[in-house]
C-alpha cells in the first residue's frame, strides 16, 4: 500500500509546522510525519519548559533578596510539584495549539509514526509507503550519551529527565559546564539543591571569550555552586545510594558524590534510525545530514532543516531554515545559510546575549580589532534593579568599521543584544550606531557609550 504527496515533512519540530503551512497554502498536498510530540525539543523538553522553570527559580531568588528592596518576606520555600506542573502546562498549551492548527490545515495529512527511508523519495511509516518529489528532514536531536567509563553502571539524567523532576535533588552533579548544564545548575541551586558543575575544559562555556567565561563562573560561585574545571578523569560509579563522579587523576578532590547526576555534554542528531543510507543521503562523521548553503542534500528534492543538519542547535535557527527553504522554493528567492549572523543566549541569571563572533575568533582570523566594554555596575538600569553582575562588550573591525560581534552578560542582555544583532545584519558602521539616541533608563542606552570607548 502506498500514497503519493507533493511534499513530505519528517518531524514536527520548529521548522515543520510552519513549512507545512506555506506548502499547503501554495496548494500542495503535504504529509507531516511525527513519531511522538509536535513541537520538537523547544516545546517539549527545551526552551519552553526550561524557561518556565528558570522563571520559577528567579522568583525564589528574588524573594530571598526581598529585604534588599525594602520588602519583608517571612519565609521562602519551594513546592517543586507546583513548579513542575506550571512548566508542564506551558508545554501542553503550546503542543495543543500546534495540534489544533495542524489538524485544521487544509491539504495537510498528519501521520503519527516513525518514518524511515526506503528510497530517495520514498519513506515507510506504520507499514505504509509514502512518496513525494520533495522531502524535508526535520528530525531534531537529543542529548549525547558518550561512552564514558562506568556510565553503564549508574543511572544519569539528561535534559528531558530534568524537566520531568517534581522533587529537588539533594546533591546535583552537572557534568558539562556549557549552556544547558549551567541553566539547570543555577535553577536547581535556587530550588535548594547542592550543586557541583564538572567541566573537562579549563573554563566554563569554552566557546566564549575568557573574560565572559570568568564572569559566568563568578556568577555561579556567588550562588554557592561548586565549579570543578580541568576534570581530566571523568568516570562514574555507584556510591552509598548515590553516584561518584571522577574529577582528577592525581590531584584532590579526585571525585564528588551526588544523589543525582545530569549529563549535559552535547547533542546528537536523530538520524541514526532514518534509513538515510537507503536513500543515498550523506551524513558527516557526527551523524548530521550534509547540506549545501540552501539546505539541500545531495539527493535532488530532499532537504534537511533544524538541528539535524548541524548548522544550528537553536529554535530560531531552525525557524530560519524554514524561511530559507520557503523563500527559495515558493518566492523565487536565493537565501542562504551563510547569510545568517549567529546569535544566541545563555539563560542563566543574569543572561548572556551573544551576537556575531567573539573577540578570540576575530583575532584568530587576524582581523584588526577594536573592543569596548562596560561593567554592569555602571549601567543605570542594572543599578536601579540591584542586578549589577556582568558586563557589556562590543567588537568591531578597525579598518572597515563593521561590527563583528558583541556580548551582553547582564540583566536584560538577552533582549538588548538584538539592537547589535540588527546592526550586524545591516552592515552598520559602528560609528553610526554610536550616534543613535536610545531610551533611558535601559541597558541598550549604554551601547553608544561602549562604542565610544572602543580601543
Amino acid at each position: 500500500m502506498s500514497r503519493s504527496f507533493d511534499a513530505i515533512i519528517i518531524g514536527g519540530g520548529q521548522a515543520g509546522p510552519s513549512l507545512a503551512g506555506r506548502l499547503t497554502a501554495a496548494g500542495m498536498q503535504v504529509a507531516l510525519v511525527e513519531r511522538k510530540f509536535l513541537g520538537g525539543t523547544c516545546v517539549n523538553t527545551g526552551c519552553m519548559p526550561t524557561k518556565a522553570m528558570v522563571a520559577s527559580a528567579y522568583a525564589a531568588h528574588l524573594a530571598r533578596r526581598a529585604g534588599e528592596y525594602g520588602v519583608e518576606v517571612s519565609d521562602v520555600s519551594i513546592d517543586m510539584k507546583k513548579v513542575h506542573t506550571r512548566s508542564a502546562q506551558v508545554t501542553l498549551n503550546a503542543r495543543s495549539g500546534l495540534d489544533e492548527w495542524l489538524s485544521g490545515m487544509k491539504n495537510l495529512t498528519l501521520i503519527r509514526g516513525h518514518a524511515r527511508f526506503v528510497g530517495p523519495h520514498e519513506i515507510e511509516v506504520n507499514g505504509e509507503i509514502l512518496e513525494a518529489p520533495k522531502i524535508f528532514i526535520n528530525v531534531g536531536g537529543r542529548a549525547a550519551k558518550p561512552d564514558m567509563p562506568g556510565l553503564g553502571s549508574v543511572s544519569v539524567l539528561d535534559n528531558t529527565d530534568m524537566v520531568a523532576l517534581d522533587t529537588v535533588p539533594r546533591q546535583l552533579v552537572v557534568v558539562g559546564g556549557s549552556y544547558i548544564g549551567l541553566e539547570f545548575a543555577q535553577m536547581f541551586r535556587r530550588f535548594g539543591a547542592e550543586v557541583t558543575v564538572v567541566e573537562k575544559n579549563a573554563r566554563l562555556v569554552s566557546r566564549e571569550d575568557a573574560d565572559i567565561a570568568d564572569a559566568v563562573r563568578d556568577i555561579m560561585e556567588r550562588e554557592g555552586i561548586a565549579v570543578r574545571l580541568d576534570a581530566e578523569c571523568i568516570d562514574f560509579a555507584p556510591a552509598n545510594g548515590g553516584i561518584k563522579v571522577g574529577l582528577h587523576c592525581d590531584s584532590e578532590p579526585r571525585y564528588v558524590v551526588g544523589s543525582h547526576v545530569l549529563l549535559a555534554v552535547g547533542r546528537v542528531p536523530n538520524t541514526d534510525d532514518l534509513g538515510l543510507d537507503r536513500a543515498g543521503i550523506a551524513v558527516d562523521e557526527r551523524g548530521f545530514v550534509v547540506v549545501d548553503d540552501r539546505l539541500s542534500t545531495d539527493v535532488d528534492g530532499v532537504f534537511a532543516l533544524g538541528e539535524c543538519n548541524g548548522h544550528g542547535a537553536f529554535t530560531h535557527t531552525a525557524y530560519n531554515d524554514f524561511e530559507i527553504v520557503a523563500a527559495n522554493l515558493l518566492d523565487g528567492g536565493d537565501r542562504k545559510v551563510s547569510d545568517r549572523v549567529p546569535g544566541y543566549a545563555l539563560y542563566i541569571d543574569p543572561p548572556l546575549g551573544r551576537a556575531g563572533i567573539t573577540e578570540a575568533q576575530a583575532r584568530k582570523e587576524n582581523l584588526p580589532v577594536l573592543v569596548g566594554t562596560r561593567p554592569m555596575t555602571r549601567v543605570g538600569r542594572a543599578v536601579e534593579k540591584g542586578e549589577t553582575l556582568g558586563f557589556m562588550k562590543i567588537v568591531a573591525n578597525a579598518e572597515t568599521g563593521k561590527i563583528l560581534g558583541a556580548a551582553i552578560l547582564g540583566t536584560g542582555g538577552d533582549e538588548a543584544i538584538h539592537g547589535i544583532l540588527d546592526a550586524i545584519n545591516w552592515g552598520t558602521h559602528y560609528r553610526d550606531l554610536q550616534w543613535a539616541v536610545p531610551i533611558h533608563p535601559t541597558v541598550s542606552e549604554l551601547i553608544p557609550t561602549v562604542i565610544g570607548d572602543m580601543r
